[in-house]
């Protein structure tokens, strides 16, 4: 993932997220052409994995590849958690 460019103002408002305790401001950041990068010590990869598969989900995202998903499921209304490729793939495996 590309860091974000960001600006002073922006970058004091991720400070006070992490001083307030807010997992918000996780991610990297391109500031002046220096990275900086906020991220859990010591996070176990399930936790990694649960925090980007929410990400990609709340944005419209394939939670595999992070491609944006047009089409909705009929039955709840909401977008499928996975682009077609993947829906194939992945759900219609087992049938």
């Amino acid at each position: 993932m590309e860091p974000k460019k960001v600006t002073v103002t922006r970058l004091r408002s991720v400070l006070d997220q992490l001083t307030k305790g807010s997992e918000k401001s996780i991610g990297t950041y391109l500031y002046k052409g220096l990275r900086v990068q906020i991220s859990k010590y010591r996070a176990s990869g399930s936790e990694r994995f649960a925090r980007l598969y929410h990400r990609r989900r709340s944005q419209g995202q394939c939670v595999v590849c992070g491609i944006k998903v047009t089409q909705k499921n009929p039955r709840t209304g909401r977008l499928y958690r996975l682009c077609p490729t993947h829906r194939e793939k992945i759900d219609h495996k087992s049938d």
